[in-house]
């Protein structure tokens, strides 16, 4: 996509953001209540009162913020709206061609909004969050990695008993949206995690920060049982604001692309399923593939804080570059400052009877394979001469050299090959007489 497009359509949709985040605001707290605020544990957190018959209901905000405190200032000022808003998703969806949910899944977005499961720190993930990224980026990722009819829901255990507010519990909510919702039952446990209708699932899923285990845990905030997952806590950390491209926009919480994409990787490696792991891998590189480019520094962040958290976390997220094409592959790698050497059984195979001599530049060419890359390795004249001399080094002193030192070259490219910075595909690896030192060279 044209950058001058892309910049359009980031421009489109921050004021679509914008819009949406004034709307929701204004639609959880009525005119008539009132803003006040509490210290608690040393942070201010903001509440809303409103009033009922029997004297005052208090609501969650969030904890204050410089945004926080603009959206109270402009509570009352920030409604109708909404004709605005439906403009500016219809340009997002037909000017821009960018996809949008099936109206099912954003009717059920939509209502889980409305009952404050995002303002109360829920976190939307799956496929339905991987759908508000084409738009928060400005590219337009492919509509067949956005088809389901799951809606994921995550929170923090912790957080969804601090909070201190509810929504409805989950199955009242669910009903209340298509009564056909069901629980489906637990082996484990007497509640449920998961709700269901003949066309759509929802799931509550939370962290599993100590042992693995299958037990359910508690999301009072939302009434409701939650599976816990390994891995989830990294990718709900710090989540941003996103709209779905739904009637006139809905806002949800949404894990950045960075960690969404990182998270992919490390589950693609942990599935059984291969249908799902193949939406995993073609989704992380969708996503990569434009992080590189214009959140460097953000997917750098991430990844050290990933890679920080262990071997397990560095076997996983190097297996999943490897199931990347070798190009994003190596891209990521440089926007990490990252080695091939992290990818594990990675390696520079070397073809047979391949080697030939390039008489334009006085090099010696031989071919290897590294997965499914094809690697150019290119020594120069100069290299044979400092390294292997003294002697007679035209082509056929050239190839003789090579092959009375072929073990030692190759080892040599391949070391350069895997532990140094990636200079992208398509680049032939340069031997050097650095790379070939004569002290390590056999007598």
């Amino acid at each position: 996509m044209p950058h001058d497009i892309s910049l359009m359509l980031q421009t489109v949709y921050a004021d679509l953001l914008d819009r949406v985040n004034a709307v929701a605001f204004a639609e959880a707290f009525p005119a008539d209540g009132t803003f006040t605020a509490k210290m608690i544990r040393g942070r201010r957190y903001w509440y809303f009162q409103k009033p009922i018959s029997s004297g005052r209901v208090q609501q969650y905000v969030g904890p204050e913020s410089p945004e926080l405190l603009a959206r109270i200032a402009a509570h009352k000022a920030a409604r109708d709206v909404q004709r605005d808003q439906r403009s500016l998703v219809a340009t997002l969806i037909r000017a821009a061609n960018l996809s949008k949910p099936p109206s099912q899944i954003g009717d059920l977005v939509e209502a889980l909004a409305k009952e404050r499961v995002f303002r109360l720190r829920g976190v939307l993930v799956g496929t339905v969050a991987y759908q508000t990224y084409s738009a928060m980026l400005g590219v337009r990722l492919s509509a067949t990695l956005m088809q389901t009819g799951d809606v994921d829901v995550a929170q923090f255990a912790d957080v969804s008993a601090a909070i201190g507010d509810a929504t409805r519990p989950a199955l009242e909510m669910l009903q209340s949206f298509d009564p056909t919702f069901q629980p489906i039952p637990q082996i484990n446990s007497q509640g449920a995690s998961s709700y269901r209708t003949r066309h759509l699932r929802v799931d509550f899923l939370t962290p599993n920060r100590g042992k693995d285990t299958e037990q359910p845990q508690k999301l009072p905030a939302f009434g409701t049982d939650a599976q816990p997952l390994r891995f989830l806590d990294f990718l709900i950390r710090d989540p941003e604001p996103a709209v779905l491209l739904h009637g006139a926009g809905v806002l949800v919480s949404v894990p950045s692309p960075q960690r969404f994409a990182l998270h992919k990787l490390i589950v693609a490696r942990r599935r059984r399923e291969g249908g799902k792991r193949e939406k995993d891998v073609l989704q992380a590189q969708a996503l990569l593939d434009v992080l590189v480019r214009r959140r460097t520094h953000d997917l750098a962040s991430a990844w050290r804080e990933a890679f920080a958290r262990g071997k397990t976390w560095q076997r996983l997220l190097g297996e999943g570059l490897g199931l990347l094409h070798p190009a994003t592959r190596d891209a990521v790698l440089r926007a990490v400052g990252e080695r091939r050497s992290v990818v594990p059984g990675l390696d520079l195979n070397f073809l047979p009877d391949k080697e030939t001599y390039d008489r334009e530049e006085d090099e010696v060419v031989v071919f290897a394979q590294a997965g499914s890359e094809g690697v150019q390795c290119r020594i120069p004249k100069e290299t044979f001469e400092i390294c292997f001399g003294p002697g007679r080094f035209d082509r056929e002193g050239c190839l003789t050299a090579f092959h009375q030192h072929r073990s030692h070259i190759e080892q040599a490219a391949r070391a350069k090959y895997l532990n140094q910075q990636p200079a992208g595909i398509g680049h032939a690896l340069l031997l050097t007489s650095t790379d070939l030192a004569p002290r390590e060279l056999p007598a």
